[in-house]
């Protein structure tokens, strides 16, 4: 059982005092009080676009030792490696990504997808926190994904690249806004595999 340190216990309460969530689903909850949790931001109450179903059948497939692919490195950072069943995949700097990008006029995200989709092969769950055009590289292959918890940040193509996500009837939680990033990604996949054996 995971030990809750003292802070992150009266931070959830007072998360709790300014909005109770109670009556959300166990795993929506779970996803956007961590969210929520880790970015001291309340916008993503009402920003956050959540599936119950979606999340439980990524917290299923984590349980079961599912490949996990961060976007950047960042992301990885902010996963609890201590609770993954599955190998942790971020390919932004391996020296094929750069290579790929290159010969293919991509952005090193955008390669870096293809890399770490030959490494996890399908049926993972994608964690992007950073990165629009690596949102919008999965969304054009056939990579099959348990859940896409899909949260870049940015002005430039974070919007477009989680409405598609939400548009695509993939497996997905995402947000409507500008807003997202590494912390917030990992924040949503933490909060699944910290409430595992709980929803």
């Amino acid at each position: 059982m995971r030990v809750v340190h003292p802070i992150e216990a009266r931070s959830y309460q007072i998360l709790r005092e300014i909005a109770d969530l109670a009556g959300l689903p166990p795993y929506t909850r779970a996803v956007t009080e961590r969210v929520v949790h880790a970015s001291a931001d309340l916008d993503y109450l009402d920003d956050l676009v959540c599936d119950e179903r979606a999340l439980a059948a990524g917290a299923a497939a984590l349980r079961s030792g599912a490949p996990v692919v961060a976007d950047v490195a960042m992301v990885a950072a902010g996963i609890s490696r201590a609770h993954l069943a599955g190998e942790l995949v971020c390919a932004i700097a391996d020296p094929e990504t750069a290579e790929l990008a290159r010969d293919r006029a991509l952005t090193r995200s955008a390669a870096a997808v293809h890399v770490a989709l030959r490494r996890a092969g399908r049926g993972a769950v994608w964690v992007v926190g950073c990165a629009p055009t690596a949102l919008e590289e999965l969304l054009r292959l056939d990579a099959l994904p348990a859940l896409v918890i899909g949260l870049p940040v940015g002005f430039v193509g974070a919007v477009e690249s989680k409405a598609a996500l939400r548009a695509s009837g993939l497996p997905a939680v995402s947000n409507r806004g500008r807003k997202g990033g590494s912390a917030v990604a990992a924040a949503a996949l933490n909060a699944l595999l910290y409430t595992e054996g709980e929803a």
